[in-house]
């Protein structure tokens, strides 16, 4: 018998062999009619599918009551999660390259930095973008038309809010694609393209568009999910100043 992890653990006696058993005598046939065809689930068994349904229930009560970030965007409160993306008009052959993938590490790790020191012209960092003022960042999926729309309405606004930093992030998709997009609807404020879902997963965006409102220093103040109006913008934004 081999040892190790699959088999008999180093110092532990080997299993005995079972006695041979005496064969029983042969019960007597049964009296009376017949059984049912259908067996009828034994008592152990409803005790199982008891326990099962209630495992069932504990885990999505649980799921439901997490503080960690769900389908509704980043908990309030908590610092928006770093990121370094790069600009999408940067580089129009980013598509399938790894090392256009955003940098979303909390530290170090490896030799790569951490997300909030990755800068420079060809870049979005999350960091920087909170570091004098608010934020304000929608995620969009390229050719969704609702998102399209509500970048619309925030490069629409930026000019009023000088104060309140305005960005996006395309999520995934083609790059040339967005690029085109981009220049199509001239947009001013900076889009980052999310090439492999890394800050969409971070921000846990799961409707599009979807915005974030964070007050200087990236406490998010603020999620909507959903196509929200002018006036529903200009009122959140309104409330992190």
């Amino acid at each position: 018998m081999s040892e190790g992890p699959f088999g008999r653990h180093p110092g532990e006696p080997p299993a005995q062999e079972p006695a041979p058993e005496t064969p029983a005598p042969a019960p007597p046939p049964p009296r009376g009619p017949p059984p049912p065809s259908g067996r009828m689930p034994s008592t152990s068994t409803w005790i199982v599918g008891v326990l099962l349904v209630g495992i069932l229930i504990y885990v999505a009560f649980n799921s439901l009551t997490t503080d960690g970030p769900g389908s509704e965007g980043v908990v309030v409160g908590r610092d928006i999660p770093p990121f370094a993306a790069p600009l999408a008009l940067a580089n129009v052959r980013c598509e399938g390259e790894e090392e256009c993938d955003a940098n979303v590490l909390l530290q170090e790790s490896d030799g790569v930095p951490q997300a909030c020191d990755v800068r420079g012209p060809d870049i979005v960092n999350s960091c920087e973008l909170t570091e004098d003022g608010p934020l304000v960042l929608a995620f969009l999926v390229e050719p969704s038309q609702r998102c399209i729309d509500q970048v619309d309405v925030l490069d629409d606004l930026a000019p009023r809010f000088p104060d309140v930093s305005f960005a996006a992030v395309a999520i995934r998709g083609d790059h040339a694609a967005l690029n085109a997009l981009i220049r199509e609807r001239g947009w001013e404020l900076p889009v980052a393209y999310d090439h492999d879902g890394a800050v969409a997963n971070a921000f846990a965006v799961a409707i599009c568009p979807t915005i974030t409102f964070a007050a200087q220093g990236g406490a998010v103040k603020k999620t909507t999910l959903g196509a929200s109006t002018e006036a529903e913008i200009v009122k959140e934004i309104k409330l992190l100043r």
